[in-house]
């Protein structure tokens, strides 16, 4: 089911300068994004981020302070709801309880008068697609949170929109079904090319689903790119620290010698770094770029060890800092004597500890 839009060479989404207050409090800050047609771009950030409002923003049901917003090309700055060709997934499933599935999913072509044996087609076309065709007699007390979510996608997939977006459609889902509906979500994206921005608090939600991903902080925007350039060069020590589970190691360090001096350890100096660094700096290393070797380039003192069975976390501190390696194959929790580890020099991260911005190579 291939979406097609009278504008297909204009972006699917154009964000200019948006500014949104409350009265005279601030919440959204100079917003400018820009989103191919085409792209699951996902908004993602800490409670109070501003996240939902932006989408809110986009979806017309918040009136933004400041800028524009264009979807397939068109100016909607100022269009309400109906008309902005989008179609939303909420966190509630927002279900009609006396409609059955079918009902639920095609009402809003009801609504449209959209001929009778055109919805037809088009619900039973939609329930394949999310594998409830079995259910469409059924009501919505009568069926799992996963399948009320898939129904609720249904009813947006019928409508083709320019737009979908999704306001943390997830977050009631147990972590069994949140997998699975993850994986559904992924597959009906690439099944159908719409274009869709997705919602979440959940940095691996955000890492598995995105083509690129938005991170907000405070009503900013801290950066915006491909998950694995997210992950791999994030632009600032929150970045760095809410993208990635665990999160990547953060510890003050010094530049000395053509070294990074942390504590009482010295770490050569990466490759690729300029000589004007600061002398005082971050260093940032994720737990999965540290490994056991003969010639470690650290000697710390476990504080824990966790096996998980396929690999197990330690747990140590650097310079009066907790940090974590994340290891292959299991260790024994009860001996903490000293191990050697390994950091990958290509990964290592320097931060400006002035700016929290990282410092390129």
């Amino acid at each position: 089911m291939a979406l097609d839009h009278s504008t297909p060479t204009a972006p699917a989404l154009e964000i200019r300068s948006l500014d949104k207050a409350y009265g005279a409090v601030p919440v959204l800050h100079r917003i400018d994004i820009e989103m191919a047609q085409g792209e699951f771009l996902v908004l993602v950030g800490p409670s109070g981020c501003g996240k939902s409002t932006l989408l809110n923003c986009i979806a017309g049901l918040e009136e933004i302070t400041a800028g524009t917003l264009r979807i397939a090309g068109r100016d909607v700055t100022q269009e309400p709801p109906a008309d902005r060709d989008i179609a939303m997934v909420f966190q509630s499933y927002a279900l009609y309880p006396t409609m059955t599935v079918g009902e639920n999913i095609g009402f809003g072509m009801k609504i449209r008068r959209v001929p009778k044996d055109r919805a037809q087609a088009r619900v039973a076309e939609v329930a394949r697609m999310l594998q409830i065709d079995h259910l469409l007699d059924r009501r919505p007390g009568q069926l799992s949170g996963g399948q009320r979510q898939r129904v609720a996608m249904g009813r947006a997939l019928v409508r083709d929109p320019a737009l979908f977006l999704f306001d943390e459609p997830l977050s009631n889902l147990d972590a069994k079904l949140r997998v699975e509906m993850r994986a559904e979500i992924k597959r009906l994206h690439r099944t159908t090319g719409a274009s869709i921005v997705y919602v979440t608090h959940d940095q691996v939600e955000a890492m598995t689903l995105a083509s690129r991903i938005v991170v907000l902080k405070g009503g900013h925007v801290q950066q915006i790119g491909t998950p694995q350039q997210i992950y791999d060069t994030p632009a600032n020590t929150f970045v760095a620290d809410f993208m990635g589970s665990p999160p990547m190691n953060l510890c003050p360090a010094e530049i000395e010698d053509g070294a990074i001096r942390v504590g009482d350890q010295r770490i050569a100096l990466p490759a690729g770094f300029g000589p004007d660094l600061p002398r005082e700096v971050i260093l940032g290393i994720r737990p999965e770029h540290l490994s056991l070797g003969a010639a470690p380039d650290l000697t710390v003192q476990p504080v824990m060890i966790e096996n998980t069975g396929s690999e197990c976390y330690l747990s140590f501190q650097l310079g009066g800092h907790a940090m974590t390696a994340k290891l292959p194959g299991r260790m024994d929790e009860d001996r903490l004597e000293p191990v050697g580890l390994v950091l990958d020099h290509d990964r290592i991260s320097l931060f400006d500890p002035q700016t929290t911005r990282r410092i390129p190579r």
